[in-house]
Parts: C-alpha cells; sequence; structure tokens
C-alpha cells in the first residue's frame, strides 16, 4: 500500500489523512485507489466509525469501507511532541486532509500556516460544515445537518409525501469529498506549474449546494414548471420504476400496438388519467416475470430500473460484470465486499488495495519508511504517549 505501482496515476503522492468519519476519509480512500500512499493519523480514542457496521477481522464495516487501502499510525495530538511528529511528517507529505471545525487545527498548532512554514509545497484540503471564515464556522456539522439546512429534507418530505426524516446517504459528506479531490488535484496541477501548495477551504455546504441539480426550482420558486416526477409500478415479477413521465409512457405503450384506451370518449380530465393509469397498473401486474417486464419495457424503449433491495446488489448484471463490489482479504481468513474505485482508465490502474487498519498498526512501518525513524525511536515516541498502538489480537 506504501507504493502504488506507476500505472496507478497518483503513485508516489504522500497523503496524511488526519480526518474521521466520512468527509475526509472518503476523500483519502479515493486518493488511495488512485495509488497514493494514504496515512490516517488517528486517536487512541479511535475513529467514531469503529463503533458502525459488522466486525469481522477486528474492523467495522462502516470504518472500513472508508479507510481501506490506508496505512495508519495512531498519535495522540495532544501529547507533548505530537504537534512536532505531525509537522515532521508534514514536511514529507504532499497533501494534507482534515475535517476538524476550523478552530481545532490552529489549536494543535497545526494550523495552515504552521504546517506551509515547513512545507510550502503542502497542499491541505479542509472540509467543515459551514466553511473557515463565515458566522456559522464554528457550528458542528454532519451531513444530516446540512440536509436539513439546504431543504433536501423538507423537499424530500414533500415530494415523496413522508414523514420528516434524514436522506439514506450522507450526500452532503460525499459531495464535499469529490469536491475537494478535484480541488485537491487541481492545486497539484498547480503545484507543478508554481512549485507551491496551497489550503483549500471546502464547505459542505457549498459543496451539497452546487451540485444539487434541482435547487434552481427552489431557489426560483419554480417547482410547478418541473416535469411529472417518476412513477414506481409494482408489476408481477416485483416493483419497477420508469423514467418517464405519465403521458409519455402512455403514448409509448399505445403507439402502434392494440392498447385500450379505457377513457376513449371521456372528457374530464381528472377521469381520464386515473382511467387510463388503471389501465398502465393492470398492464404491469400482468407481466408475470423479469424476462416479460425486459421485453415489454424494450419493446416501448423506455428507461426503467427495477426496485431492488440493497443486499441484492450483487446480482445487478452490470455491477457484476464491471466488478463494481470486490471482495477484499477480511483479515479472518476470508473476504468481505467493498465498493471498487469507480475509476476506468485507459492506460492506468486504480482499485482498492487492501484492507482497512487498525490503530496504529502502522507505527514503526510509516514511521520508519518517511522520518527514517527506528525501533528505539518509535518506542521512545510510545512511552511519552505521542504513539499508541491497538492492533486487536485475532485468532
Amino acid at each position: 500500500m506504501a507504493d502504488g505501482a506507476p500505472d496507478y496515476p497518483l503513485a508516489g503522492l504522500k497523503v496524511l489523512d488526519l480526518s474521521r468519519v466520512l468527509a475526509g476519509p472518503f476523500a483519502g480512500r479515493m486518493l488511495s485507489d488512485l495509488g497514493a500512499d494514504v496515512v490516517k493519523v488517528e486517536p487512541p480514542d479511535g475513529d467514531v466509525t469503529r463503533f458502525w457496521g459488522k466486525v469481522i477481522g477486528g474492523v467495522p464495516g462502516y470504518y472500513h469501507q472508508q479507510n481501506a487501502g490506508k496505512r495508519n499510525i495512531c498519535v495522540d495530538l495532544r501529547a507533548p511532541g505530537a504537534r512536532e511528529l505531525v509537522l515532521d511528517l508534514a514536511k514529507r507529505a504532499d497533501i494534507l486532509i482534515e475535517n476538524y471545525r476550523p478552530d481545532v487545527m490552529p489549536r494543535l498548532g497545526l494550523g495552515y500556516e504552521s504546517l506551509k512554514a515547513v512545507n510550502p509545497r503542502l497542499i491541505m484540503l479542509s472540509i467543515s460544515g459551514f466553511g473557515h471564515d463565515g458566522p456559522e464556522s464554528r457550528r458542528p456539522a454532519y451531513a444530516p445537518i446540512v440536509h436539513a439546512e439546504l431543504g433536501l429534507m423538507s423537499r424530500t418530505m414533500r415530494r415523496n409525501k413522508v414523514s420528516r426524516g434524514d436522506l439514506p446517504l450522507s450526500v452532503a459528506d460525499t459531495n464535499a469529498s469529490l469536491h475537494g479531490l478535484i480541488g485537491v488535484l487541481s492545486a497539484v496541477i498547480m503545484r507543478a506549474r508554481t512549485g507551491l501548495g496551497q489550503h483549500i477551504d471546502m464547505a459542505m455546504v457549498d459543496a451539497t449546494l452546487v451540485t444539487d441539480d434541482q435547487i434552481h426550482y427552489e431557489l426560483e420558486n419554480a417547482e410547478d414548471t418541473m416535469g411529472l416526477p417518476n412513477d414506481v409500478w409494482e408489476t408481477g415479477a416485483g416493483p419497477i420504476l420508469v423514467s418517464a413521465d405519465f403521458r409519455h409512457l402512455w403514448r409509448s405503450l399505445t403507439r402502434g400496438v392494440d392498447f385500450p384506451d379505457p377513457a376513449e370518449g371521456v372528457t374530464d380530465l381528472e377521469t381520464k388519467i386515473t382511467a387510463r393509469r388503471g389501465a398502465v397498473d393492470a398492464f404491469m401486474r400482468g407481466l408475470a416475470d423479469w424476462d416479460e417486464v425486459e421485453a415489454a419495457m424494450a419493446g416501448i424503449n423506455i428507461a426503467w430500473g427495477r426496485v431492488r433491495r440493497g443486499h441484492d446488489l450483487g446480482d445487478q448484471p452490470t455491477l457484476r460484470h464491471r466488478g463494481s463490489i470486490a471482495q477484499i482479504d477480511d483479515r479472518a481468513g476470508g473476504t468481505r465486499p467493498i465498493p471498487q474505485s469507480p475509476y476506468r482508465f485507459s492506460a492506468a490502474r486504480s482499485g482498492v488495495r487492501g484492507g482497512a487498519p487498525h490503530r496504529g498498526e502502522h507505527n514503526r512501518e510509516v514511521l520508519g519508511e518517511w522520518l527514517g525513524l527506528g525501533d528505539a525511536g518509535v518506542d521512545a515516541l510510545t512511552e511519552a504517549g505521542v504513539l499508541a498502538d491497538q492492533v486487536p489480537q485475532l485468532a
């Protein structure tokens, strides 16, 4: 994991990942998949995601998904001597990722100006909920907070006619991660011209707002101008979503086919719509199996999707064909599934390069490679409480 093969695009880049939970760790995971040497700097009490998900080989599922392929050193950033250790590592790093509140890194003596002083080439990505210089910059923020603040929760409730609740995925975090990656890689290219790094202030609110393709309806109070919503229909094989408004679906079903119109001669619009929707419902329920569903949808050239359950994704044909769910060593004598890197290059490689690390698993390895520190030096830092080693004893 330390040195990506030369056919990985980011082989040779060194990344310090001081982040936790999702927005920062996901960015680090993608950098690792692209070949960078990503070292997670984790506190002794651990990333909170070590409490989430199925534990296999001493590693919980949520932590595993976001930290696969990284190495790990366990550092108590509050201990005397920890700041100096991180600064020494930052001298050798290309990129540093953190997603604390904006006041935390400066209080630790690890703000951008301090890091820049020891390494002017360093690119620092800071992901926060509300940015580094605004009136809410010190507010704690997880994805659900941003979903609430930016209207995503109320929109979901209004359109789906459901009670209040959060989204079933953390889009505010992952949007900030991916926009953060764009910023980091842009800065890497710029550094090649200027020789200098820089600080990237990525706010989750900004990243989510710009990635929301339907925000214009909200900002311009124009939801009445949007197309009709997609419908979910029950077939004899199971539910499907049809990506077409009902008017287009009706025209496609009846064009050149002997499909009786139950609303023939009806002038009242609501009655006509109700009758036609009833006919389509009966048609869909008459499709007995998935072969019939697929043939019917192909015959009318309509985009559709099976409404799958998440644990059935291994059977999705394209995911299976592309190897989108990888099986990697579970550190307990078997394998476990993990989403694969989405990048497919014509003349380069990418992909998850190993499982997620235990706390402090690579203290000696990383400090030896990056800083030339021997066992005696690592032992001294451990005795001083700067480093910790919490690798579980596995059967």
